[in-house]
């Protein structure tokens, strides 16, 4: 018996009750293992996701049944996603191997051909049970090692007709967040458009609406790497109250990659420095694993408002 369910209910029940689910990158057990517990732990509904890239990593059968076993030890909904499928093919790939959930980005093309690779992949994984994401609009910045390009904000008249054409489950829409670490430099103001937002709201009642490159890009993690001998630059995320207000709009799925790495690298780097005679690899890994945990649990408290729904 499967344990692994689709976004579909989760992110339905977070539209009717104000709040977002975690999207949360992973890209091996640990990472797997601290993101779920924290779900278990506030009693939040979690979304697991890999893109192409992390499949190149480790053969997606290792990801697929390491969810599965984290999802019986949960007792919470776990969903199994595809960050950012390129195209029909990977996201069959994908759903072959057991996700349940995919993303098609077909935002890059222009917008006949976005809603016809859109609809495409909308039929395929309908009829195998699989829910689908959708992205209108651009976010700028750099998402796992490949260019996104410039941002370019969704428009909420062609939002409409996007999704009335494609049959989406929920729609990743562009209102000013940014991928990777570097999303905006110190002294420059993030700015949501939740004028943007409101009006994809009213034109598409009841749809999930998702935030990409959501990571509010920890500076405590960030101090930590540069104290222990890392050069990261300056940066400056998603405000965390931006976030927590978008998620008690429409936007329903809030993704997070960047804060992850941050997290593990700082962990493991204080670790490694500190205690130099560590060879065991359980200690530094697993330091990272939960300084990993903590973060998750405090967006789903904080942020996110997930804590207490299941």
């Amino acid at each position: 018996m499967r344990t692994l369910t689709t976004t579909k209910d989760m992110l339905q029940k977070a539209y009717a009750e104000h709040y977002a689910v975690g999207a949360f990158n992973i890209n091996h057990m640990e990472l797997i293992q601290a993101v779920v517990d924290a779900a278990a732990h506030t009693r939040s509904a979690v979304i697991l996701q890999a893109s192409s890239f992390t499949a190149k990593y480790a053969d997606l059968g290792y990801f697929v049944d390491i969810a599965e076993r984290a999802a019986a030890l949960a007792g919470v909904p776990v969903a199994l996603h595809l960050d950012h499928g390129e195209d029909f093919a990977t996201v069959k790939r994908f759903v072959e191997a057991g996700f349940t959930s995919v993303m098609i980005d077909g935002s890059h093309l222009p917008y006949a051909e976005n809603v016809a690779v859109t609809r495409e992949v909308c039929e395929y994984a309908h009829d195998h049970g699989v829910t689908v994401e959708g992205e209108l609009g651009t976010i700028s910045g750099i998402e796992d090692g490949a260019q996104a390009g410039c941002g370019r904000y969704t428009d909420p008249r062609q939002a409409r007709d996007f999704v009335a054409q494609t049959g989406v489950d929920s729609l990743a829409v562009a209102i000013g967040t940014s991928h990777g670490a570097y999303k905006f430099s110190p002294g420059q103001t993030p700015m949501l458009r939740f004028d943007i937002l409101r009006q994809i709201e009213e034109v598409l009642p009841g749809l999930p609406i998702v935030l990409h490159g959501a990571s509010s890009v920890n500076q405590e993690d960030i101090a930590t790497i540069n104290q222990y001998g890392g050069s990261i630059q300056a940066a400056v995320g998603i405000p965390e109250e931006m976030l927590s207000r978008a998620a008690s709009m429409a936007v329903c799925k809030v993704n997070v990659d960047t804060d992850l790495r941050l997290a593990m690298t700082a962990a493991i780097r204080k670790t490694l420095a500190e205690e130099p005679g560590v060879i065991n690899t359980r200690e530094y890994i697993g330091a990272g694993r939960q300084r990993v945990r903590e973060r998750v649990v405090y967006k789903m408290e904080n942020i996110l408002h997930s804590m207490g729904h299941y």
